[in-house]
Parts: structure tokens; C-alpha cells; sequence
């Protein structure tokens, strides 16, 4: 998001009747099954010209011999020109030599102190209007990743199409990166809105009972840029074909998790990530989440239920977006937490004198009775600032099988969380 659009359209949300738009999709989807389609770029499936991009294969996600699978989530970085590009929103004393390269400094402190198993980029990836060649910013923002061999993955915000590249061509792009698991669409279906929605399946410890089995889920989706209907104004949404594309596979994976060998008796946890957050975030106060909450909510003025998707499957935790810089707090509604990352990008409007900051998630497994390692018990968080120490705060319990949105305080690599 930008400066600019940080005045929101009205909070009076336009509803809609979802029994009839899921009735009328799932007909769709249906008969286009069987017969022809002919159908505009921003709904196509990827053809096998598209799929056939030049990358090296990155190795299948699992959870560490340590029990845990940690993620690195890196929010709005706007990345343009490298060097050339200057910082926004940081004090006086920062504004000399401040640049693009202090956001891949930032990733690269991130990836030495956290280690992560696993990163995902949030969207704005890059700034595109500021821009000179989308494709050399991408190369140029995501290049920590790739050079760390670390998997990694993206999805798209409101601004990476606004350069030389269309919203399908940066996404077509992020996939021929190396050691990326994104993808442009999922290939079971030929009609889909936007570009970026897919899952990833977190499998257990090499030699554990689980190894050939999800025991954490991950779902990625493109929440648009701009709404494109004339009497809905604002920023776009999550659609009916992605929210069916949703719930058919977590019903899916829920199966597979109930279904021999290791069968469970309810589906493994999982998490969501796209850029613009949901209108229900806007239900916090100071008094129920933990963070802070300093610009208005970014979210789009039409609810397309979508939260109400990611309750009725009842297997995700925990979603994350970006987007609003300056918001950085996490909230449970419903037995589910919506998170934000937090500003993370020096070319991204912020506020001087606070630290950027990238939001790590960890998933930690139980032990067996026979000792070994078993499906997931606890999903943590805790933020970290760009600051001299790298400072951790906020560090608090997602979920737990036990219980939920327990914030407690805890040490991380010598910080107080």
C-alpha cells in the first residue's frame, strides 16, 4: 500500500449473497470441465509453454530434525532500482545512503540470525512504478533468498504489476526464480481469479511416521489490487472461485491427514497467506491483540467472506498479511488469528523513528510415547526490528493444542520476546 491510499473508502461493506455466487461457480466450473474455454488472461490456466520455466527444483518442505519448521515472513519491501532508490519515512540521521540496499540488508541479517526453513514474501514485492525493469527489481529483491538456497515463496500485492511487467507477467517471472515454490495457479482447475493461489504441504521429520505425510498446511492466495466494479470502490478481494479452490482443497488435505498410514482424528493445522488484509481485522482494539495498531485498516470495502471460509474448513490458525505498514499486531477472531508482518521495506512508507520489522512463525511437533517425533503441537511467533540488537518483541502462542492465544514472554537468542 501506499501513502496515498491510506484514506479508506467507506466501512459500510457491500454484501453479498454467497449461496448464489457458490450455486452459480460451482455450475461454472462444472460444464468447463467438459467443453471448451475460451476465457480473458486474468482467469487462464498456466499452459504447458507457461508451466516450462528454467529454474532449479527445490527440495520437498519438512520439518528439521530439531521438531520445528520456522518461517520468515517478509512484508511490502517495494523494491526499484537498488542503490538509486531512496529510503522513505526514516529520521534525518538515516536519510544519507539510505536505499533499496538497506532492505536487502535487513533480509540478509534476518536469514543469518533466524535461520529460517522457510520464507514468504507478502506482496509489494516491489514497487512498480518507481520501477525501471520489474524483472531486474524482483531479481534484485528476492535475490537473499535465492542466494541463502533457503525455499521460499510469494504472493502478489497492489503494487508489483505497476511497472513494465502485467500482473501475470510478475508472477510468471517469480516462478522461473530459483529455489522458489510458487506457483502461478493451481493446475487442477481452468478457472480461477488472479495469479499466486496455490498450497504448499509441510511434511514430518525424515525417519519420523510422518514423513510422507502433511502435518502443516500452507495456502497462498492473490487478494487483487484494485476492484474493478465501478460501484465498489477501493482495493480487491479474495473471490468466490479462490474461496472454493480454498475449500475443496483443505477437504482435500483434511482426508489425507484422517486416512491410513498415521490416521488422525482431525485435520493438521494451517496457514494462510495474502497481501491485503480482511475487513474483520478492523474488529480490534488495543484491548485484544498484541502489537500496535497505527493507521487505519487497509482492507477491501466489499466482504467477500472469506473469513467465514477459513472457519467453516476449520483446519488454518493463523493468516498473514501485509499491507498497512505501520500495523504490526495480531488478533484472534473466531479461533482464528489475523496477523500482520509489519513494514518491512526502506522504500515503503513507514514512520521515522519506528524500525522496520519481519514477523517469524514457528511450528513445533510433539514428542511420540516412543520417543520420536509426532504431528504439531504449538505454532509461536515474535517479530524482530531492524535495529542495532535485531531486537525480538511481541512473542506469543498462536495455537496449541491445548489452548490459544496465549501470549507469554520467553527469550529468544538473548532478546525478550
Amino acid at each position: 500500500m501506499e501513502r496515498a491510499t491510506m484514506v479508506r473508502p467507506s466501512s459500510t461493506f457491500v454484501k453479498i449473497n454467497k449461496k448464489k455466487l457458490w450455486v452459480s461457480l460451482a455450475i461454472a466450473v462444472l460444464s468447463l470441465c467438459f467443453v471448451p474455454i475460451n476465457v480473458s488472461a486474468a482467469v487462464r490456466r498456466e499452459t504447458p509453454q507457461q508451466h516450462h520455466l528454467s529454474r532449479k527444483p527445490s527440495p520437498k518442505l519438512r520439518f528439521g530434525r530439531n521438531g520445528e519448521f520456522k518461517i520468515l515472513q517478509v512484508a511490502d519491501m517495494h523494491y526499484a532500482d537498488g542503490k538509486t532508490t531512496p529510503c522513505e519515512d526514516v529520521l534525518p540521521s538515516q536519510v544519507d545512503g539510505c536505499s533499496d540496499l538497506n532492505t536487502t540488508a535487513f533480509i540478509h541479517r534476518m536469514i543469518e540470525a533466524e535461520k529460517p526453513n522457510f520464507i514468504v514474501f507478502t506482496g509489494d514485492n516491489i514497487y512498480g512504478f518507481d520501477s525501471k525493469d520489474s524483472a531486474k527489481s524482483m531479481d534484485a529483491a528476492f535475490a537473499p533468498a535465492i542466494a541463502a538456497r533457503i525455499p521460499w515463496a510469494a504472493v502478489l500485492g497492489n503494487h508489483d504489476q505497476e511497472g513494465t511487467l502485467s500482473r501475470e507477467g510478475v508472477m510468471k517471472h517469480i516462478v522461473g526464480l530459483n529455489h522458489t515454490l510458487s506457483q502461478l495457479n493451481p493446475s487442477e482447475l481452468h478457472v480461477i481469479d488472479g495469479f499466486g493461489n496455490y498450497n504448499l504441504e509441510v511434511g514430518g521429520v525424515e525417519g519420523s511416521g510422518f514423513v510422507n505425510k502433511s502435518i502443516l498446511n500452507l495456502y497462498f492466495l492473490d487478494s487483487g489490487d484494485y476492484s474493478t466494479v465501478p460501484a465498489i470502490p477501493g482495493y480487491g478481494w479474495i473471490k468466490p472461485s479462490q474461496q472454493l479452490w480454498f475449500q475443496l482443497t483443505s477437504a482435500k488435505l483434511r482426508r489425507a491427514y484422517m486416512s491410513p498410514p498415521n490416521a488422525q482424528k482431525s485435520s493438521a493445522p494451517g496457514l494462510v497467506y495474502f497481501h491485503i488484509p480482511l475487513p474483520e481485522v478492523a474488529s480490534f482494539d488495543s484491548t485484544n491483540f498484541t502489537g500496535v495498531r497505527q493507521e487505519d485498516i487497509g482492507s477491501a470495502s466489499v466482504n467477500s467472506g472469506f473469513f467465514t471460509s477459513l472457519v467453516e474448513a476449520g483446519d488454518v490458525k493463523a493468516a498473514f498479511t501485509g499491507h498497512d505498514h505501520v500495523n504490526d499486531f495480531c488478533g484472534q477472531l473466531t479461533g482464528i488469528q489475523l496477523c500482520y508482518g509489519g513494514g518491512f521495506g526502506y522504500h515503503a512508507y513507514g514512520k521515522a523513528g519506528w524500525p522496520r520489522r519481519a514477523r517469524v512463525v514457528v511450528a513445533s511437533l510433539e514428542k511420540t510415547e516412543e520417543g520420536g517425533w509426532g504431528t504439531v503441537k504449538s505454532i509461536k511467533t515474535w517479530k524482530r526490528l531492524d535495529d542495532k540488537h535485531l531486537t525480538a518483541i511481541d512473542g506469543e502462542v498462536l495455537w496449541s493444542k491445548k489452548h490459544t492465544g496465549t501470549r507469554r514472554k520467553k527469550h529468544i537468542n538473548g532478546s525478550t520476546a
